[in-house]
């Protein structure tokens, strides 16, 4: 997906935000608005989103030499997920229909996003995910391809939305590879974040080799696109890895709620929406 003129203000407002929470230093923060604005004439709205993010994220690592700001924030998520798990659990267990109980509990899951939220509620969020229906909801196809399949790729994206994933991952009761970045930036789940939500225990942790908040294959390493391109059913949660993975060449299942009016309209929902689509390249 492709950046737009409305991305721009976003960009410095994440800026600000990742250099307060990784420095009290103001000059430092002041540094990292002024060299995101230096860096900005020269990046195509052509360029994805999570492209730039990485560049922005990057930039404030090195400035406030902070390397993972975020890391007691993404912690403290996954305690509290960790907390709501039994009782989420439970939920799946006595539903009608367990799996899509299941997905809508990672959809969720998806508002633990410190990109474009700034603040968010959980327990809310739980609620109108069980309770509202799908803009898009491709799930007669999803099941099919749980059916069919003998091993799954699961591409996670936050910190303690890890937890809502294995919830997902336990119902769907396959062999799953999930995917993580390979360092901190933002509240994205790395290898240690998902080993504390408890994916260990339900699938084999790997890393994509990128920094980006989102999936951008051309900074992702070889043994992931390898990964993808022989992948026979491939999730994907998030705005980032929809961002970065909507126009490629794979067929995807892209799990998220729409926290972005632009990413609302790319998907042609409304903000707020909860989505299960499904891009097939073979049709």
């Amino acid at each position: 997906m492709k950046s737009y003129l409305d991305c721009i203000p976003c960009f410095f407002e994440q800026a600000l935000r990742a250099g307060r929470i990784a420095t009290d230093d103001e000059q430092l923060q002041k540094r990292v608005l002024d060299e995101l604005g230096a860096i900005l004439s020269d990046i195509s709205l052509e360029s994805t989103p999570p492209k730039t993010g990485e560049l922005i994220y990057r930039m404030v690592r090195e400035i406030t030499g902070n390397p993972d700001p975020y890391r007691e924030l993404k912690h403290e998520n996954t305690r509290q997920a960790l907390a709501r798990y039994p009782s989420l659990k439970r939920t799946i267990e006595k539903s009608n229909d367990s799996l899509l109980t299941a997905i809508r509990i990672a959809i969720a899951g998806n508002v633990i996003d410190f990109g474009p939220n700034a603040t968010f509620d959980i327990d809310t969020a739980i609620k109108e995910s069980l309770e509202m229906d799908f803009a898009i909801c491709d799930y007669s196809a999803f099941k099919n391809y749980l059916a069919k399949a003998e091993q799954i790729l699961y591409i996670g994206d936050n910190a303690g939305e890890t937890v809502f994933d294995r919830l997902l991952i336990e119902q769907m009761n396959k062999p799953v590879t999930y995917i993580v970045r390979e360092k901190p930036v933002i509240n994205d789940a790395t290898a240690e974040d998902a080993v504390q939500a408890g994916i260990d225990k339900v699938a084999t942790i790997v890393s994509s080799g990128t920094e980006a908040p989102g999936t951008i294959l051309s900074t992702c390493s070889l043994e992931f696109r390898e990964m993808l391109d022989s992948a026979e059913f491939v999730v994907a949660k998030g705005q980032g890895n929809y961002e970065g993975l909507s126009n490629e060449d794979h067929s995807i299942f892209f799990l998220l709620k729409a926290k972005c009016q632009i990413i609302a309209n790319d998907l042609g929902v409304t903000k707020g929406d909860i989505v299960l689509k499904w891009i097939n390249i073979e049709t």
